[in-house]
């Protein structure tokens, strides 16, 4: 498997651009363009409609040597044996900032999002395995929610020294070098490739945007 170090695009089966393709289907595609970790993200559907996706997919990215990360779904995460789940800080943390209850360990590696710097330094003390700054630049998948520009990218570049992070949203073929020169590494991208006619092609011209600029 993919060690989460080594991994620079993130990518997403989202079930709000599936446009009637089945989410195995798009998996493939994904991994044959070369998704570094790929998170499956379905906020309208059912907690069994979620298992029956990762079911289908886990035997392409286990194929692929790709990590899969289940949005939300701790307890089926950790089922399922996926490598990784994603929660949101509201998801996480509590009013009084305890990491709620219904997490129990071992389980998955865990990423959590982060909107501000204070944000990241609490992940950072809850150990995240990942965090993702950002949405960078406003973006339909949090839809009301300002881009957090990227002077957070900045700032994540220079204080994140020790934790992967990932930068995300609204990242495009054509800011990406903006969100590269701020300092970030790696990025997660989710309608630009799953818009494009050629899902696979859209993930080899991000990854070829990465490869201008090494690991640090």
């Amino acid at each position: 498997m993919k060690p989460l170090a080594d991994c620079r695009l993130y990518a997403f089966v989202d079930s709000a651009y599936l446009y009637g393709r089945e989410p195995a289907e798009l998996a493939q595609q994904l991994c044959e363009g070369g998704a570094d970790i790929l998170q499956l993200r379905a906020k309208d559907w059912t907690e069994p409609e979620v298992r029956e996706a990762a079911e289908a997919i886990l035997p392409i990215t286990r194929a692929a040597e790709v990590p899969l990360v289940i949005n939300d779904h701790w307890a089926l995460a950790s089922k399922l044996g996926a490598e990784f789940c994603h929660l949101g800080q509201e998801d996480f943390f509590e009013p009084d900032d305890d990491p709620t209850p219904e997490l129990t360990f071992p389980g998955p590696q865990l990423g959590l999002s982060s909107h501000a710097p204070e944000q990241a330094e609490a992940a950072l003390a809850e150990d995240a395995d990942y965090i993702a700054v950002g949405p960078v630049f406003p973006t339909p998948t949090k839809p009301g929610r300002a881009g957090v520009t990227l002077e957070y990218v900045r700032w994540a570049a220079e204080h994140l020294r020790d934790c992967p992070w990932f930068a995300i949203g609204g990242i495009t073929l054509e800011n990406v070098d903006e969100v590269l020169a701020a300092g970030a590494r790696r990025i997660c991208v989710v309608s630009a490739i799953l818009n494009a006619s050629d899902v696979a092609h859209a993930c080899q011209q991000f990854q070829e945007r990465l490869a201008s600029v090494p690991l640090d």
